[in-house]
């Protein structure tokens, strides 16, 4: 075994590394950016090296973890035997893996020849085919043009997918209905494979319908031995982008399943596998209407590609697999290991078998209100969940700053039981318990994916995520977001009203000053009780601090207090991104005399009254404990985990974050007055950018006339691109874009004026 190891990486992937060789009792060295100079994973390595130019600050991955230099020096430095290069960045670089060995490293992996040609999707398939492995029809030349590939689709037919030869993880592919589409979605192909691969070489097969992406876990050493350790399905996908991943697959019988594992073995062996790898396939559906008889048999599955790495997925293989009669669970780093220091398996395949069902769901820094565009920010406070049968992979912490610069997944969340309802079950359970603030991430949407009938059922394809956003969003809505709130009865949207500065209490309310009640409103809806919440932690926050003798100078408290009169109303103006404003009034039911608002032990609120616009009037009150906001409204209480970002430079102030069942939310206060001056200077036809990130091709100039729809430029974050298109018919009034350029979220990148009011000279700006 080796002496010290270092990991070629970042995030979950170099934690879960630095773990197991912990366990083994090797050393680790950690490589980091300068962004990532205080992540979790620099903090729990033994050693850690910065990479970058020495001159300046640069924490671009092609200048930081894909610069092999940079990371063999740090190797030479620390005395490190042996590069682990986790996934992504350089991990299915044959170049890398014989720059290691040229530099008397272990590359821990496969054989350079085996990386290079697994990694050229074009080579790889005729080297399995010829292995005797079924493929997906497709394109044959080895570097194809763009007629080649024109050709190759009218030939097999419509629809095809596009794929870089040289990439993996669903980045770059194109699914292309029509062929008038095919010539734009080449071209976007290549510029995705280029950025992400070095490589815009690409390759066309034949879409399968329903199709079902099922991979094969493979393990080989050096001496001969080659097994597979049972199949994952990866079907729940989007934008070719995994979500959740299980192990075994309901689809498979048991004579798929072996056939399936003996074709991913004789794949491994055609090219002289070693180490760790995974076999993927693509597997057709079952027709819905197809008698019973069809599930039987083995089922036709056709080669997709081969990762020669780890897989994101790999702990669902560790929880659900077991070898022999002990039932020993297996490490998959570990075996990496000790396959890359020349030792040989100590199993065959008849030792390894299906005990039980793990699930995993990746957490990601992305939106699912804004069609999944990449997300950053501070993490202000983080929970990850416990219990049985659950293991948590994360690669942030509190205070972690999540960028643009890398792959947007924070973290995953498995589960484990002794059949699959127990791992879902589980799962959801840990999704809920899950909390995230100060990053808006997809955890609650997973958790409402994981509910979703079709998933419960174990009838799954790779395109039900995106058929189910398209046809049945509710499933998969949040029930607390802003986005899905109704118009308060009684509101301007509701009934035509406008809104009031000092509402009249509507029928159903209380009335403080006589006491008197009406019929009780309509309980709240979900998202309205999240305005409540950020409403009622602000008005705690305006409650000033006890002087060291207990007294609290009771009219500098929001109670609302008036001589001989009702208890006045405090609004709280609050906007969430992407929605109205709203206001929330909060007044003191019990303030009888001036001194009465003082009787209030700190964090809690007395019984108040709240209205949301011009809506009914409910009864609440609120408590803090710790980070949990409990929020009781009409004697129904909710809690809401609760973070507040204070850092300087919010254009509103402070912004209150709430969560709850793994969603959660930032609202901003809002000032009518500057929201008002702000709009006044708005350009019609403004567009700013919808994520951070940077700016790869500008497709216009100022001064040009264009159309509505007319791509303008392209922005990437997190390697995934975003069109940004031009509102309406008019011209490029002003171009602040520049190709290269890194924008935040919001920045303006270009105005387009309508034909009408372009009559001003254009303007460029940098």
């Amino acid at each position: 075994m080796f002496d010290t190891v270092l990991v070629a990486n970042r995030g979950e992937i170099a934690l879960r590394v630095i773990r197991t060789l912990r366990r083994l009792g090797v050393r680790s060295v950690a490589v980091f950016s300068d962004a990532d100079a205080d992540a979790p994973h620099v903090r729990a390595a033994d050693v850690a090296v910065r990479l970058g130019p020495a001159d300046r600050s640069d924490s671009s991955a092609a200048e930081t973890y894909l610069r092999t230099d940079q990371i063999l020096a740090a190797a030479r430095r620390t005395g490190a035997q042996a590069v682990h290069p986790g996934y992504g960045f350089l991990a299915e670089n044959s170049g890398f893996a014989r720059a290691c060995a040229d530099a008397g490293l272990v590359f821990i992996g496969p054989p350079p020849g085996a990386v290079e040609l697994m990694g050229d999707k074009i080579n790889a398939k005729e080297a399995v085919r010829a292995a005797g492995v079924p493929v997906v029809p497709g394109s044959q030349a080895t570097a194809p043009t763009d007629e080649d590939l024109v050709a190759a689709a009218d030939e097999i037919g419509y629809p095809v997918l596009l794929k870089p030869s040289a990439g993996g993880g669903g980045k770059g592919m194109r699914l292309v209905r029509d062929r008038a589409d095919l010539p734009t979605e080449i071209a976007a192909a290549r510029r995705v494979a280029r950025t992400a691969f070095g490589d815009d070489t690409l390759l066309l097969e034949r879409w399968i319908d329903r199709p079902r992406h099922i991979e094969v876990q493979v393990l080989a050493d050096a001496h001969g031995t080659t097994v597979h350790l049972g199949e994952r399905e990866c079907s729940l996908q989007r934008r070719h982008q995994k979500l959740i991943e299980e192990a075994p697959s309901v689809l498979l019988n048991a004579e798929t399943r072996a056939a399936m594992g003996a074709a991913a073995v004789r794949a491994a062996e055609s090219c002289g596998y070693t180490g760790a790898g995974t076999v993927e396939f693509i597997v057709p559906g079952i027709d819905p209407d197809a008698p019973a008889s069809a599930a039987e048999g083995v089922r036709d599955f056709f080669f997709m590609e081969m990762n020669t790495r780890l897989q994101v997925e790999h702990p669902v293989t560790e929880l659900a697999v077991a070898v022999g009669p002990d039932s020993a669970r297996l490490d998959l780093v570990e075996w990496q290991l000790r396959v890359a220091a020349g030792e040989p398996l100590t199993f065959s395949q008849s030792d390894i078998s299906f005990l039980g069902h793990a699930i995993e769901a990746r957490i990601c820094a992305e939106d699912p209100e804004r069609d999944f565009l990449p997300t950053g920010g501070r993490i202000l406070a983080l929970d990850e969940p416990q219990g049985e049968g659950i293991r948590v992979d994360s690669g942030v912490a509190p205070g972690t700053v999540v960028t643009s610069a890398y792959d947007p997944m924070l973290a995953k969340v498995i589960a484990y039981g002794p059949d699959r309802p127990t791992a879902l079950r589980r799962l959801r359970a840990a999704l809920a318990d899950t909390r995230i603030l100060g990053v808006t991430t997809n955890t609650g949407f997973l958790r409402r994916l994981l509910a979703h009938p079709e998933v419960v059922a174990g009838r799954l394809d790779t395109g039900l995520v995106e058929q189910t956003a398209q046809q049945q969003p509710a499933l998969l809505a949040a029930p607390y977001s802003p986005s899905n709130a109704p118009a308060p009865v009684g509101s301007a949207d509701a009934a035509g009203s406008a809104h009031s500065a000092n509402p009249v209490d509507p029928a159903g309310s209380v009335d403080s000053a006589n006491g008197t009640a009406a019929a009780a409103p309509e309980p709240p809806s979900p998202a309205h009780l999240l305005y409540y919440a950020a409403a009622l932690a602000r008005h705690l926050e305006l409650t000033p601090a006890a002087d060291p003798g207990g007294w609290t100078d009771p009219f500098s408290l929001p109670s609302g207090w008036r001589l001989g009169g009702t208890p006045a109303w405090t609004t709280h103006r609050l906007r969430t991104p992407g929605q109205d404003p709203v206001s929330v009034r909060v007044r003191s039911i019990a303030a009888g005399n001036v001194t009465d608002a003082t009787d209030n032990p700190a964090g809690l609120t007395r019984e108040v009254e709240l209205r949301l616009d011009a809506g009914p009037v409910h009864r609440a009150r609120a408590s803090l404990a710790g980070d949990r906001l409990h929020l009781t409204v009409d004697g129904v209480q909710t809690a809401f985990a609760l973070a507040t970002d204070t850092a300087p430079g919010l254009p509103a102030g402070p912004v209150t974050w709430l969560g709850i069942d793994g969603d959660a939310w930032p609202l901003h206060a809002y000032d009518p007055a500057v929201e008002s001056a702000a709009g006044a200077g708005a350009h019609h036809g403004a567009l700013t950018a919808p994520m951070p990130g940077t700016v790869t091709v500008v497709k216009t100039t100022a001064g040009e006339a264009v159309r509505k729809g007319q791509p303008l430029l392209v922005l990437e974050a997190m390697k995934m691109e975003h069109v940004i298109a031009a509102p309406h018919d008019g011209v490029v009034a002003e171009l602040r874009a520049a190709a290269g350029a890194t924008v935040a979220m919001e920045d303006l990148l270009v105005v387009v004026a309508p034909a009408a009011e372009a009559t001003e000279p254009a303007e460029v700006r940098s």
